[in-house]
């Protein structure tokens, strides 16, 4: 039985370490506190297209967490002001090239900053890590949502009807998505059509459709639509981080997580409880602010050139 071994080399090794210390070198510089939070909780996300794995502590149930994005929001709630937190997160049935059951994430916190310049502060950590590595500047492009989506397509990612939605969504893979919500369409017509004409580089991708607002605040773009203030950011292609100006309105915030658990239930997924402790801390009040999470094993996959997840990590889930 030779899997005993890490999946990974020294080298590799040596330069996970020095990626992580430039992170927190990054953070330390501008005075943004690191803060360490359970990865084990009684509840978990609510969104459809995450998958928790369960736990059970002292006979009871929990959940590993899937970011440290609650917690981190009660800290904020509490006066923590700028925080940023580094370590392991976990999600079900994600495995393959880029995805591992248990993972490392990166996710920070601005108050009284917007998405635009929480999105410059990223440009600047992705530009240092990889200026250590190539001689070459890196490209960085900010497109909205729309402008990738129509230039690709034409179709108008907003004002577009869910049925010419379902339709190039049957036509980019197959008869079932022909019942399909508008926010799966979406999704699925932008991984499919559109990721792979991004430019390369690093690419910012903002104002996402309000139907994929997750835990972001909504706001009007230059036409007048309703549009969610998140977005996305690629590496040559690869997706490396979400991230939102955040929605700090608890009545909103319960309204999406009922939502959330009325399509799981609907889609025949098990429920998640909503976590009223973070309803509590917006109702308390959680200062304006943006926040971003990227992963960090895609970033080290992209700045090392690794074909897999695997060769990045000391022992991915097969040899576990």
């Amino acid at each position: 039985m030779d899997n005993w071994q890490p999946g990974t080399s020294l080298a590799m090794l040596q330069s996970r370490a020095a990626l992580l210390a430039t992170l927190r070198q990054f953070f330390f510089q501008r005075s943004v506190m690191e803060v360490d939070v359970p990865v084990l909780a009684r509840t978990s996300v609510t969104d459809i297209n995450i998958e928790s794995i369960p736990a059970m502590p002292y006979g009871g149930s929990g959940y590993l967490q899937t970011s440290p994005e609650y917690f981190m929001k009660r800290l904020l709630s509490q006066g923590a002001g700028d925080i940023f937190c580094l370590g392991k997160a976990f999600r079900n049935g994600e495995q393959g090239c880029r995805h591992n059951p248990e993972f490392s994430l990166l996710e920070w916190y601005r108050c009284g900053w917007d998405e635009h310049q929480l999105m410059d502060e990223m440009a600047e950590l992705i530009s240092l890590v990889f200026a250590a590595r190539s001689s070459q500047p890196l490209a960085v492009t900010k497109c909205s949502y729309e402008e990738c989506f129509g230039q690709t397509l034409g179709v108008d990612a907003h004002g577009a009807d869910l049925a010419e939605l379902q339709q190039r969504a049957v036509a980019a893979s197959s008869d079932s998505w022909a019942g399909e919500s508008r926010a799966n369409c979406l999704d699925l017509l932008f991984s499919l059509l559109v990721e792979p004409q991004l430019p390369a580089g690093l690419v910012f991708v903002y104002d996402y459709p309000a139907c994929q607002s997750a835990l972001a605040q909504l706001h009007n773009n230059a036409q007048g639509q309703q549009v969610s203030r998140r977005f996305e950011v690629f590496l040559n292609g690869m997706e490396l981080a979400n991230g939102y100006f955040e929605l700090t309105d608890s009545a909103e915030q319960q309204q999406r997580f009922e939502g959330d658990i009325a399509q799981r239930i609907e889609a025949g997924k098990p429920p998640i409880p909503m976590d009223r402790h973070l309803l509590a801390a917006l109702d308390h009040g959680m200062p304006s602010c943006a926040g971003v999470a990227l992963g960090v094993d895609r970033l080290l996959m992209q700045l090392e050139g690794a074909d897999s997840i695997a060769q990045v990590l000391p022992f991915s889930w097969d040899r576990c």
